[in-house]
């Protein structure tokens, strides 16, 4: 079909393909549908129910349907080349066809409008979930007149259930096709703003947030970036200072650091930092319960092999200081190896930012609670010396006086290094 024709209108779509029927049939229970689909489903599959109804067919036998072939046909001509061309031919053609095409514009977005309606009125009941899923983000695809629709008439909260359906099905017996559903409905989610504090609780209703969280464990690359769209949306919408208070916060730490962990894309990973930021400073048990769930250990690995990423660098630093200023955090980061060195190494590297919170996050491990592994371990990897060196370079006000003092009173647990440089040990000399 012509790529610049008009979509056709939704009951020239066979029910189950959801494309423009070739050869209408109509079978016992007066639905029409492509005889090619229907074949499939009755032959093939071996059914012996309506597919849009369910309900079972009193025979096998398939009307075709010549009115609706003929306005099909119709509504074919109408948009042809040949038909557009001769039209323009002739002036009081033209002249005629100009103001039907003017009003065929909201005509075709009335039977747009109702499409979508009667695809979720539908949703729950049809055994072709995916492709009306499909065919319900196509309507919706930077639409945001057809996205206020789908909210208004119960969208969120019908492809929620869906959802939670699929995740039940998919788990009980394995069932992939489930779970692919599943995967479909976020994607439909994805596409919309969330911008607002009802359509982000609805989403945040139990039975639509737990398939997202499992999508975000188990679904393909792109099932977890639309999951992950969602929680970003949730997050920068922020539904009050507290929308984690409704949610299951270990489950989101713990799917946020998986995916972290698997390194699946940039663009996930980036995402997934700035919801794992959010909800870490918006719960009130956020940070204790992220150290708990590994997260110190994940952020310093991702650390070691991304500190040149200026972006995901500076963030990674921001949850580690603010993870440090609870206990468990500080024991977290002295007990990982790896730890000192990946912070040093971001310092008057990767950018400003970076270097004062490198800095920050230092001061809270060696001086709220000092700890001599920690302070060794500043010697081994050189972030003594790069504390000496910002002494010497601009910076802000808060980090030379850290600095200065971290410098001050662990000087003399440093000297007794003999990796420690001799020119340090004379400049700690001077600052005594």
């Amino acid at each position: 079909m012509d790529m610049d024709m008009e979509e056709p209108p939704h009951l020239f779509l066979c029910p189950i393909s959801m494309e423009l029927m070739q050869e209408p049939v109509t079978v016992s229970t007066g639905v029409t549908y492509d005889r090619r689909s229907i074949e499939r489903w009755l032959f093939s599959y071996g059914r012996a129910t309506c597919p849009a109804t369910m309900q079972p067919l009193a025979n096998l036998d398939l009307t075709p349907n010549h009115t609706l072939a003929r306005v099909i046909s119709s509504w074919l001509d109408r948009g042809s080349p040949s038909s557009s061309s001769s039209s323009s031919s002739s002036p009081s053609t033209s002249s005629l066809s100009s103001p039907v095409h003017e009003l065929g514009t909201p005509l075709t977005r009335m039977l747009e409008e109702e499409r979508l309606r009667s695809a979720l009125g539908d949703l729950e009941e049809t055994p072709f979930k995916v492709t009306a899923l499909k065919s319900m983000r196509s309507c919706m695809a930077g639409d945001v007149a057809m996205q206020i629709i789908f909210v208004a008439s119960g969208g969120v909260e019908a492809v929620g259930r869906v959802m939670a359906q699929a995740l039940a099905e998919s788990g009980a017996g394995g069932d992939f096709s489930a779970f692919t559903v599943c995967e479909e409905a976020a994607a439909v989610l994805a596409a919309l703003p969330l911008s607002d504090k009802a359509s982000v609780g609805l989403v945040l209703a139990p039975e639509c947030l737990r398939p997202v969280m499992a999508l975000l464990q188990r679904g393909s690359a792109e099932a977890r970036l639309h999951a992950m769209d969602i929680l970003t949306k949730i997050s920068s919408a922020g539904a009050g200072d507290h929308w984690t208070a409704g949610i299951d916060v270990d489950d989101v730490l713990k799917s946020l650091l998986e995916l972290l962990s698997d390194e699946v894309s940039a663009r996930l990973s980036s995402r997934a930092l700035d919801v794992l930021l959010d909800v870490v400073e918006r719960s009130p048990s956020g940070r204790a319960k992220a150290v708990e769930v590994g997260a110190v250990h994940v952020l310093v690995e991702l650390l070691v092999v991304d500190a040149d990423d200026r972006h995901v660098a500076e963030r990674i630093l921001l949850l580690l200081k603010r993870l440090c200023k609870c206990p468990e955090g500080r024991l977290a980061f002295a007990e990982h190896d790896l730890s000192v060195a990946a912070v040093a190494r971001t310092m008057l590297r990767v950018s400003d930012l970076a270097t004062q919170l490198a800095v920050k996050v230092l001061w809270l491990v060696s001086m709220v609670a000092q700890s001599e592994k920690v302070l060794e371990d500043m010697v081994l990897t050189g972030a003594v010396a790069k504390l000496l060196g910002l002494l010497h370079v601009e910076s802000a006000p808060s980090t030379k006086q850290k600095t200065v003092r971290m410098v001050r009173i662990h000087g003399v647990f440093w000297r007794q290094y003999p990796c420690f440089p001799t020119d340090l040990k004379d400049y700690l000399r001077l600052l005594d």
